[in-house]
């Protein structure tokens, strides 16, 4: 495993680990409480931002930008990266049947 595939898992856990913290006891919270973006928990914003510094860092190595304005400007980077990988793939052209003379 390479050092970049490490952190993206350390800090995935990190957001799942504190999601848990707010996932249990006798008033769980739901993934929408969670990601409410008026109440989210300061500890799971700063995991998911930690998170997508590791991923933005990839994406860097790939020729993507270093930060992100938001998770739309990342998405599209993805949509790029996918549509140059499989433009590469070989594509199953019709043959062409000889014109009758």
């Amino acid at each position: 495993m390479d050092k970049a595939q490490a952190a993206i898992e350390t800090a995935a856990q990190a957001v799942l680990d504190a999601r848990a913290q707010f996932q249990s006891g006798p008033q769980p919270a739901t993934l929408a409480d969670l990601y409410d973006p008026l109440t989210m928990p300061p500890e799971l914003l700063k995991a998911h931002q930690k998170l997508d510094a590791a991923v933005d860092k990839v994406y860097e190595a790939s020729g993507g930008k270093k930060n992100y304005k938001s998770d739309a400007e990342r998405v599209a980077f993805l949509f790029e990266m996918y549509q140059k990988l499989t433009s590469r793939l070989p594509t199953d052209k019709p043959k062409r049947r000889p014109r009758d003379r």
